[in-house]
């Protein structure tokens, strides 16, 4: 930041040998799971620090505790030298801690600009930090509007709007959990730069994320959770990805096995699909195109707020526009006019981009989530009657099929960690036997571990003759699974690619819309085939 104050001076840890933050003992207990267990942690200023760990390890319980939005039960947390008690997030950025949250903290039926304001605590004028909320946004590459209703954001734009909340805050120790998730390879480069150079002048960096060459790349040390306790401090750098998931797992990570298949026939076929948007702020679909056969992982790559949802509502049968029945095919059958239910009926299934809300409802057991969209295969609703039994029979197949660590078939969706949660929807979905699968963002924030084995489910659910659509915005993802890549940008779809006819920085490019006008067809006079 150009108006960022001088925290510490360049390399702050060597200036200032007193830690920015240490923990000692840190412990905390929830009613079924011990979530900190005697943790230890020192951050010094200046200094880039990563917590590596499996989706429930403690990881995201920690940062609440130290940005003071959960209380512990024993242990000190010492600020620059001081013992300190942080009773709630204001005080804590009183103290100059900021903090990037993987699940939102935003009031949907507030604007952009209003969210951000709640998090400041001097006096502001709207318009003002209006105008400081686009300049900064734009500075890192993460435009946003103020004046949009957040309940109107995708999820990556949610994500963007806590991004700069926290940097108009200039924070001393900036915590920040998952945050480049569904951000384009040239954003998160600039979003790299600017966290090295806040470093250099002296704001601590707490940085949680399981891109293990993210961990590598930026951070200067990494403190290992596991099972709520430190089981371990390396230098990412001196760590090679095998190892440092090794550590984070306990064991070591099988590879990718794809077994040998042809795709067949088109199963999904979308045919000059446009869309206007309901939402003034969306993003309106313009004759998008594109087949996925059996046996096929089909990946979308794109940054959020480019159409995805708009094209996830069409292919799900949530918006039904008016457009001909067969601009989305299902198995031979025009569908485009057909309801959620008559899609699944045809063997299509859907994993939403977003767990809680629309793939799981948080207050309802893993038993009823499973109801709501495996209850015509299973038989767990019989001449209007739920079959109990059979309903939590499905629920305990998938937990020990898709090995979702949880309390059982009558533990509350909003209970598991956010790795788990998403291994139980896909694993749901699976369970269906679909011949579609459409699935978005798959692993957004799930662990190595939980990444290695739904990325592994898909290879396995194509090679059986499954056609997949992927709609994902980690790049890395969509080139280990996918046979074919093609990018959503500005509601238009790009042309597709063979995964190893294209890399990462021609997908980057395509993804900020740099596409079509440079000597490819445009995607609405080119049927995508292979």
């Amino acid at each position: 930041m150009s108006d960022q104050p001088n925290l510490g001076g360049a390399g702050g840890a060597a200036v200032n040998a007193v830690p920015r933050l240490a923990l000692a003992g840190i412990c905390k207990q929830y009613p079924s799971v011990r979530a900190n267990d005697d943790v230890h942690l020192v951050v010094a200023p200046g200094e880039i620090h990563a917590i590596l760990g499996e989706n429930g390890a403690g990881k995201s319980t920690l940062m609440k505790i130290i940005y003071g939005s959960v209380r512990p039960d024993a242990g000190e947390i010492r600020w620059e030298g001081e013992p300190v008690d942080i009773s709630s997030p204001a005080q804590a950025r009183k103290l100059g801690i900021g903090m990037v949250f993987q699940h939102f903290s935003l009031f949907e039926t507030l604007t952009v600009g209003e969210n951000i304001a709640l998090a400041l605590d001097e006096p502001f004028d709207l318009a003002a930090l209006g105008k400081r909320i686009r300049e900064v946004s734009a500075q890192y590459g993460l435009d946003i509007d103020p004046q949009r209703h957040v309940h109107s954001l995708t999820v990556g734009e949610r994500q963007r709007v806590e991004i700069v909340r926290c940097l108009l805050q200039q924070p001393r120790l900036l915590i920040m959990d998952e945050p480049t998730s569904v951000l384009t390879p040239q954003a998160v480069r600039k979003l790299f730069d600017t966290l090295k150079q806040l470093a250099q002048q002296g704001c601590s960096v707490l940085y949680i994320s399981h891109k293990l060459d993210e961990i590598q790349e930026l951070c200067d040390t990494a403190t290992v959770m596991r099972g709520g306790r430190v089981t371990g401090q390396v230098k990412p750098r001196e760590e090679t990805h095998a190892s440092l998931a090794q550590l984070m797992v306990g064991h070591a990570l099988p590879a990718y096995t794809r077994r040998a298949h042809s795709p067949g026939e088109a199963l999904l076929r979308v045919k000059e699909l446009s869309v206007a948007s309901d939402d003034p702020f969306g993003t309106s679909l313009e004759s998008v195109t594109f087949d996925v056969h059996a046996g096929e992982i089909f990946g979308i790559a794109g940054v959020s707020g480019n159409g995805q949802a708009e094209l996830l509502a069409a292919l799900s049968g949530e918006r039904r526009a008016p457009v001909a029945a067969d601009a989305v095919t299902i198995c031979g059958k025009g569908a485009a006019r057909l309801s959620a239910g008559a899609r699944r009926r045809l063997g299509f299934a859907f994993v939403p981009e977003e767990r809680l809300g629309r793939g799981a409802v948080p207050a309802m057991s893993l038993a009823e989530n499973g109801l709501l969209t495996a209850h015509r295969q299973s038989g767990m609703v019989r001449h209007g009657w739920i079959a109990t039994r059979a309903m939590r029979a499905f629920a305990t197949h998938c937990i020990e099929a898709f090995d979702v660590r949880c309390g059982g078939p009558d533990a509350l969706a909003q209970s598991l960690s956010g790795g788990n949660l998403q291994k139980y929807i896909v694993g749901r979905e699976l369970l269906q036997a679909p011949k579609v699968l459409v699935v978005a963002q798959p692993t957004w924030g799930v662990d190595v571990g939980a990444s290695a084995f739904i990325r592994q489910q898909l290879l396995d659910l194509s090679a059986s003759g499954v056609a997949v659509l992927v709609i994902s915005e980690e790049l890395d993802e969509l080139f280990d699974i996918c046979d074919r890549i093609a990018v959503l940008a500005r509601g238009r779809l790009s042309p597709a690619r063979k995964t190893g006819e294209t890399n990462a920085e021609e997908i980057g490019l395509w993804m900020a819309g740099l596409f079509g006008d440079r000597g490819a067809t445009p995607p609405a006079q080119q049927a995508i085939h292979a």
